[in-house]
Order: structure tokens, then sequence, then C-alpha cells
């Protein structure tokens, strides 16, 4: 099992448990980002950086992920894709996406697209505090626990 980061937008928090947790697991995770990104020294722990782009990490990570991978992230069409190839993908905030929620999670997402792009005012993402940390902990715990 490895965990798979779509690191660009991860906040910096979430990758810090992640850190810790490849450190305490021995959990390959990996970093993919169009940007260089300071990691820590680990064997646990590697960065990939790709080429520019909108999608370039994305295609990566859905290249290179297996069905016992997690992997992290906050784009749903690339959560799509993972779970489609069998892995499962965490959000930031804690939330699980697999075969059983990702449908419904991505028609929702291309319906408030579609209201964006008609001009409807949707408002952003919530704010990220304490209790989005503590939910992510705690899905990530529990996934690597039954995975074990």
């Amino acid at each position: 099992m490895k965990i798979w980061v779509d690191a660009d937008a991860c906040p910096k928090v979430i990758k810090d448990i992640l850190f810790r947790v490849a450190e305490r697991t021995k959990i390959s995770v990996i970093l993919m980002a169009n940007q260089r990104l300071h990691i820590p020294h680990s064997e646990y722990i590697e960065m990939i950086q790709v080429g520019e782009g909108a999608d370039v990490a994305d295609d990566e990570i859905a290249l290179q992920c297996t069905a016992e991978d997690l992997v992290i992230t906050a784009d749903i069409p690339l959560a799509a894709r993972v779970v489609k190839k069998g892995a499962i993908a965490l959000d930031p905030r804690g939330s699980i996406y697999d075969s059983n929620n990702i449908g419904e999670i991505l028609n929702m997402r291309d319906f408030m697209d579609s209201l964006r792009g008609s001009g409807v005012e949707t408002g952003g993402p919530k704010g990220f505090g304490q209790k989005e940390r503590q939910n992510f902990a705690n899905a990530l715990d529990k996934f690597i626990a039954q995975r074990r």
C-alpha cells in the first residue's frame, strides 16, 4: 500500500499529518506536484515534480496508483478516476470517496459546476480548521487500521 498525495493544493497541516504517519507506519507517502515542495528527509516520503499543466499531477497519480493505494485529493474527478481503478480517495477534510459514493459526489460536483458556469453564485469551500484536520486524521487512521 502507498499513499499518493495531490500535493499542489493539499493544506500544509495535512501534509504534516501524512509525514508523521509515514514514519510511524512505514507506509510510503508520495507527493505529486507541479512545483518543488519541501519534504522531510525520510525513506518513506517521496516528492515527484511533474511538468506544468492543469491535470499533469492528476494524470500521473491516476496512472501510477493501484487498487491497494490511498489517494489524498480534493479533486473529485481525480477521485473518480482512482476509485475506478479500485483505489480509495480521501479528501483533506476527511471524506472518503469509494465505489459506493463517488458517482453521486461526481454528479453533484458537475451540477454545481454547471450552475457556476451559468452565473449562479454557489459560494466557495468552507474554512479549514481544527475540526477538518481531526476528521482527516481519524479517517486516515481508520483506513490504515482496516488495511493492516
